[in-house]
């Protein structure tokens, strides 16, 4: 079982709580981090998703902890009909409005505060879900897989992109080194916060990965479940279908 991780050791909020606290404390500085901390590679490993699920042809879906809605924007190149941001954080979610308005999506990409693990959906309600390192917040794992699944449509597809640990010498020491040494310096240029960054990076560094969550999501009912390591293995795409 992974470590629970939380990013405000002190605090007496559940670790929900707190990760909307952290994410609407950051919520402007977010984007600029993302580029930083990946040195702009995370554009690349979304736009890898775009295509597993453009091959899909979906009509319809929900983006899971779409944050500022970097990935939901990019979803609109599938062609769906309806895109649906979901997100726990009112601030990043502000900020994600604000880019899908200025883009004159909203016809399209409609934004909304809610929980992964009690969506406010019907049953088999979307053929396609996504999540872009937003799996690693859920309070409680497996009841977030159980309620995407349940509101992923039968044929459905779901793609998951997390950030991993690299296994091979040397990449292993680099990405220990990155995350405890440089990241932390990092996050201080971006934020006051200081916790919110040790979070992001010790979540990232506890949470399965590879194999061990491949088989988290064959156990909650997804099949055809394979993973592909991006970037000598610091991020994976996990792909499932239900």
């Amino acid at each position: 079982m992974a470590k629970k991780v939380t990013p405000y050791k002190d605090s007496e909020l559940g670790k929900k709580a707190q990760v909307t606290q952290m994410f609407d404390t950051i919520s402007d500085k977010y984007d600029g981090l993302n580029r930083v901390i990946s040195f702009g590679i995370d554009v690349q490993w979304r736009k890898r998703v775009v295509s597993i699920v453009k091959k899909t042809t979906p009509n319809s879906i929900l983006d899971i902890a779409t944050g500022t809605g970097d990935l939901a924007i990019n979803l609109i190149e599938t062609g769906a009909d309806k895109i649906v941001g979901l997100d726990i954080s009112p601030g990043m979610l502000e900020v994600g409005k604000k880019k899908v308005q200025a883009k004159n999506l909203e016809n399209t990409i409609e934004m909304i505060v809610g929980d992964s693990e009690n969506l406010p959906f019907e049953d088999n309600s979307f053929d396609a879900i996504t999540v872009a390192f937003g799996v690693r917040n859920f309070e409680n794992l497996e009841k977030g897989l159980a309620e995407i699944y349940r509101v992923l449509a039968k044929g459905g597809t779901f793609v998951v992109l997390e950030t991993s640990v690299p296994t091979k010498s040397p990449f292993k020491q680099g990405y220990h080194l990155y995350t405890k040494n440089i990241l932390p310096v990092i996050g201080k240029m971006f934020s006051k916060d200081r916790s919110a960054y040790r979070y992001l990076s010790e979540s990232a560094s506890v949470f399965p990965h590879g194999e061990a969550f491949n088989n988290i999501l064959r156990k909650i009912g997804f099949i055809e479940v394979e993973n592909k390591p991006q970037t000598l293995g610091v991020a994976s795409i996990y792909i499932g279908k239900k």
